[in-house]
């Protein structure tokens, strides 16, 4: 049996019990207390309590009982003594551990971004990336040829102003007719901008990338229709190219292909009408 089991069935406590086995009478309290301690572990390990307690007394007299033995030294409690080791060693050996992975997660915590007035700074993008990133030209194989957008012309250099000798021989010219520079204008923006209609036959993922800003990227549903004015291109993605059907400024297109197949289409201003039908 060990000593907590009688220390539990005795309520004695297991000092008191170590203390009693080693003969070590000063950890007891004396008197009659220490020969009911001495009854009750007897009962509990099987010993005849009235023999116990006679062998007892005739041990150790009763005012040395009573007294206490002042002889007796002061025994440590080597498993407590241990245990409390083992403790300290464990708290020891646990932080030694902690500190080097607490120093590394700091480290790299406050080192993995750039730091700016307290806030991280968000990775740099440049509105050249944003633009090539949904602009990407399809392939060759899956476009028809069509012509670059003719570049704009280079605006001429500004005349240098006229002296005012010379601006008070020439006489001032008449101003050109009303509407002229508006009509032209107006002719110039419509050249650089149309207009395209989504209609969806049955369920069709459609992605549109309008001048260079995503538009559409979702599921478009049987009879959906959908129009977008496009200024310089539009990259369209449908999932099933035939259940697409397209009109470009009201005129109707042609497929994009055939049923089930994805296709990839950008369209401008100067190549969007090589997609109509021909009548």
């Amino acid at each position: 049996m060990s000593l907590r089991q009688i220390a539990n069935a005795t309520k004695i406590s297991i000092a008191a019990l170590e203390a009693l086995e080693r003969n070590d009478i000063s950890r007891l309290p004396g008197g009659i207390f220490s020969r009911a301690f001495v009854r009750s572990y007897a009962v509990e390990v099987g010993l005849d309590p009235e023999t116990t307690i006679q062998e007892f007394i005739a041990q150790f007299p009763n005012d040395s009982v009573t007294a206490g033995h002042p002889t007796s030294d002061q025994i440590e409690d080597h498993e407590a003594v241990e245990s409390e080791r083992r403790t300290a060693g464990t708290f020891l050996w646990l932080a030694l551990v902690s500190l080097p992975i607490a120093g590394a997660v700091i480290y790299f915590a406050t080192s993995g971004r750039p730091v700016i007035g307290g806030t991280e700074a968000p990775p740099a993008t440049t509105p050249a990336a944003d633009q090539a990133r949904p602009t990407a030209t399809p392939s060759p194989s899956s476009e028809p040829a069509a012509a670059a957008p003719a570049a704009p012309p280079a605006a001429a250099p500004a005349a240098p102003p006229p002296s005012p000798a010379a601006a008070a021989a020439v006489p001032a010219a008449s101003p050109p007719p009303a509407g002229t520079d508006v009509t032209a204008a107006g002719s110039e923006s419509a050249a650089d901008r149309f207009t395209v209609q989504l209609a969806a036959t049955r369920p069709c993922w459609v992605s549109a990338v309008v001048d260079g800003r995503k538009q559409i990227d979702r599921l478009m549903q049987t009879g959906e229709r959908t129009t977008i004015d496009v200024h310089r291109e539009i990259v369209l993605t449908a999932g099933d190219a035939e259940a697409l059907k397209l009109t470009f400024n009201g005129a109707a297109a042609r497929p994009l292909g055939t049923a089930g197949e994805v296709v990839s289409r950008r369209f401008t201003p100067a190549n969007f009408r090589s997609y109509l039908q021909t009548r």
